[in-house]
């Protein structure tokens, strides 16, 4: 199938952008790297009388670190992402995660605030940005604001941006200290979007005990989940190690929006869940441990 005509805009800048779509309205959607809309305007499962193309506007893109925080471009592809020793030393698990989008040809395109503006629960940023508690900075006409990654994934595919909203840069707090950082998920097929995942990140006190755990799921709910009950109960464990079937197992339980489909049942999906926490957390805290 082809899209439905729409007409194509290419800004020069940000701030022409967010204003062509405030001009434009609830008919314009902003293209970044194309990598899921363009298949959704394909299949025709979304039509836009407007796309506004952002891929070339370069001061979307870029990474750039100071003191304990790195902001990564909205622009920025997920191949530089990938390569970058900068945020392989800074953000961890973001580098980790990477690697498991689609394959390389996607990452040369994809972009990092394509991924998060998307906001499928499938995908693996937004569940790095969550479990990292990341700040996505927002551009409008009207200025610019920050907002949580908490708050700003609001359901399956939607977020908290508004319609003349375009998000510009990413904010990543570093973590130090004796930490470790894991991401697990299974696919059918390499490059797939996940049946189920887990990214989790950990930091040990100087006694062994876990002081700070972060756990978020992927595909396992409308939207990507933090898996704070779970967390609650490392953090507030004794010394002894919490046993990785153990967490697992706490992370998916009382999920109740767990996806069914042709791929796996919510019972499978949950099992498998729980199997990649487990996993990840075990990765994260051997790391840890060791550093």
């Amino acid at each position: 199938m082809k899209p439905s005509a729409f007409e194509y805009h290419a800004p020069s800048g940000a701030d022409e952008a967010v204003a062509l779509l405030a001009e434009l309205g609830d008919g314009a959607k902003v293209l970044a790297g194309g990598q899921s809309l363009i298949p959704m305007l394909s299949l025709r499962l979304a039509v836009f009388d407007h796309l506004v193309d952002i891929g070339r506007i370069g001061e979307l893109a870029g990474i750039h670190v100071a003191g304990d925080v790195v902001t990564v471009g909205a622009g920025t592809t997920q191949s530089r992402i990938e390569a970058s020793p900068e945020l392989t030393a800074a953000v961890p698990l973001l580098s980790r995660a990477t690697p498991l989008i689609g394959h390389f040809q996607i990452r040369n395109r994809g972009t990092l605030g394509g991924s998060l503006a998307h906001a499928d629960p499938a995908a693996e940023y937004p569940a790095v940005a969550l479990a990292l508690a990341a700040e996505m900075e927002a551009l409008s006409p009207r200025g610019r604001r920050w907002l949580a990654a908490a708050d700003f994934f609001t359901g399956f595919w939607s977020t908290a941006l508004d319609p003349d909203e375009m998000l510009v840069n990413v904010r990543f707090p570093m973590w130090t200290g004796r930490c470790g950082f894991a991401v697990r998920e299974f696919a059918r097929r390499h490059g797939d979007f996940a049946v189920a995942g887990a990214a989790v990140a950990v930091r040990l006190a100087s006694d062994g005990r876990v002081e700070r755990c972060s756990i978020s799921l992927i595909g396992m709910g409308s939207a990507p989940i933090r898996a704070t009950g779970a967390e609650a109960a490392v953090v507030e464990g004794e010394t002894a190690p919490v046993a990785a079937g153990d967490v697992g197992a706490m992370a998916v339980a009382g999920l109740d929006d767990i996806p069914s489909d042709l791929h796996g049942s919510a019972q499978y999906r949950r099992q498998v869940g729980a199997a990649m926490v487990a996993r990840a957390w075990v990765d994260a805290m051997t790391e840890a441990t060791n550093a």
